[in-house]
């Protein structure tokens, strides 16, 4: 029989263990690449959902359902954000306690069955609960995934992996313009069941993901710290015998093996005093990356659309050809700077690529208002700032991954994810579809100007407070909770 007393002495077992060095110290190889490829892809999946929102407007708008108008349409993406700041809180919180592996399951599930249901909307209310429910699934799987990603890839490779799989997001962008230009197309299906084809394609693509995953174990950083080190190491040695089996030497340890007290789980209070007092200058500089570039991108993103079509006539079905050079710069960006992450280091290259994107959108932005861009030339000026905005970006969840404690990792995504977001990504959509609606350009501006100075406060805040974490161990840019000091 287990007794009360039986139960907490298992909560605070002792044990040593090597695990993160062991995992930081292995060379790039196959299965880096398929764990990236399998959980990375969920920013594909988040590329595809913004981007259908945005290249399907018009189509929506003629809906005979859903009749949208403008405002409705910023109304729809910021239920789309509201629903992934919901999720990423919710499963956030169960991915510290439950595990990876079990939520970036559940959070897939999640996303699948709601992004089918969007298809069969029948009016706006239907819609906009759906686009809530796959902005929940998509909220979750950042916490669940990014955890399993920084908690898997080597230190010296886990800035430039982190942006690169970011960047995918406009693979995903891509994909949802093409679908939109090509479903839309009356030969081919046509405004109505176009766009309702668009989202059925996505649910689709959630059930290969499904597959690709598997095969993934549970992270090992997790299990030690949840009293089960004994399942953490079956997991590490057995990709270590991977390696020596192909005849690639591993280096000796660098590092001690650090000794921690297991928990089943972390409470409320200590999270909110790691998050907000032992660490709260991290907090801060977390909030204000995701903040302002939630207000940058979704705000631009999800209504660039409605730019098109109000301010350059570009008709509605031809408006996902635009999003292609716009998406090639958005990937190029973190996939071309990221390795300058790690070598040049986080503080420098958050700080500059934000900086760049604020001065660029108050350039581009003045340039619209007096009319002195045609349509081709605005594209390519939203190219050319978007190569640096989606490398910032794409270090603000980076930021905030590798600078919280192990134990609280996910929900510290999922709390600055949702405090972030909910600031700058519900506003963005909701305030630049009635800009648009106003049809002045200065007002647009105005929205422009707004979100470039929040990029710019960005970049100083990191310049002064950021943290160094190139190259250094997840547990030395941030103590593990569980640790017991050597003294």
């Amino acid at each position: 029989m287990t007794t009360a007393s039986d139960a907490a002495s298992a909560q605070v077992r002792l044990h040593s263990t090597d695990i993160p060095a062991r995992l930081d110290r292995l060379p790039w190889t196959r299965f880096h690449t398929l764990l990236v490829l399998a959980l990375g892809i969920t920013w594909l999946l988040d590329g595809l959902e913004v981007t259908l929102a945005g290249s399907l407007s018009g189509a929506l708008k003629d809906s005979p359902a859903l009749a949208m108008s403008n405002t409705d349409i910023g109304l729809a993406g910021a239920a789309y954000v509201a629903g992934a700041v919901s999720g990423a809180l919710l499963f956030g919180w169960l991915t510290d306690r439950l595990g990876r592996r079990r939520l970036f399951f559940i959070t897939l599930f999640l996303y699948i069955g709601a992004t089918a249901a969007t298809a069969f909307s029948w009016n706006l209310w239907s819609f906009l609960v759906f686009r809530f429910l796959t902005g929940a699934g998509i909220g979750g799987e950042y916490t669940a995934i990014n955890s399993t990603i920084q908690e898997f890839t080597p230190a010296r490779y886990r800035g430039w992996v982190d942006l690169t799989i970011n960047g995918t997001f406009w693979i995903g962008a891509a994909l949802g313009a093409v679908a939109a230009v090509v479903l839309l197309d009356p030969a081919v299906a046509g405004g109505e069941l176009g766009w309702r084809l668009c989202f059925g394609m996505g649910a689709l693509l959630g059930l290969v993901i499904l597959l690709m995953r598997l095969w993934i174990p549970e992270s090992p950083r997790w299990l030690m710290i949840h009293n089960q080190p004994e399942e953490a190491e079956r997991i590490v040695a057995d990709i270590e015998r991977h390696y020596r089996q192909r005849g690639i030497a591993l280096p000796p340890l660098q590092v001690p093996a650090l000794r921690l007290r297991g928990r089943d789980h972390t409470p409320l209070r200590e999270v909110f005093h790691s998050l907000f007092v032992l660490h709260r200058r991290r907090a801060l500089v977390g909030l204000t990356l995701l903040t302002a570039q939630a207000f940058f991108y979704n705000a631009i993103f999800f209504t660039y659309a409605l730019v098109l079509t109000d301010f350059y006539a570009v008709p509605s079905a031809q408006v996902g050809w635009y999003v292609l050079p716009f998406a090639l710069g958005n990937f190029c960006g973190p996939l071309l700077l990221g390795r300058l992450f790690d070598l040049v280091g986080r503080r420098i290259m958050i700080s500059a690529t934000y900086l760049a994107s604020g001065l660029l959108l108050t350039v581009s932005g003045y340039l619209f208002q007096q009319q002195m861009l045609d349509v081709m030339q605005q594209t390519l000026a939203w190219m050319v700032i978007f190569f640096f905005a989606s490398a910032a970006a794409s270090s603000a969840y980076l930021t905030v991954a590798e600078t919280f404690p192990l134990e609280i990792r996910a929900l510290a995504i999922a709390v600055f994810y949702a405090f972030g977001t909910g600031l700058g990504g519900i506003i963005g959509p909701t305030l630049f579809g009635a800009l648009i609606a106003s049809g002045e350009r200065l007002n647009v501006l105005y929205g422009y100007l707004f979100g470039a100075v929040l990029m710019i406060i960005a970049a100083l805040t990191q310049a002064v407070w950021g943290v160094a974490a190139e190259r250094r161990p997840l547990e030395h840019v941030a103590r593990p909770l569980s640790q017991v000091s050597d003294s």
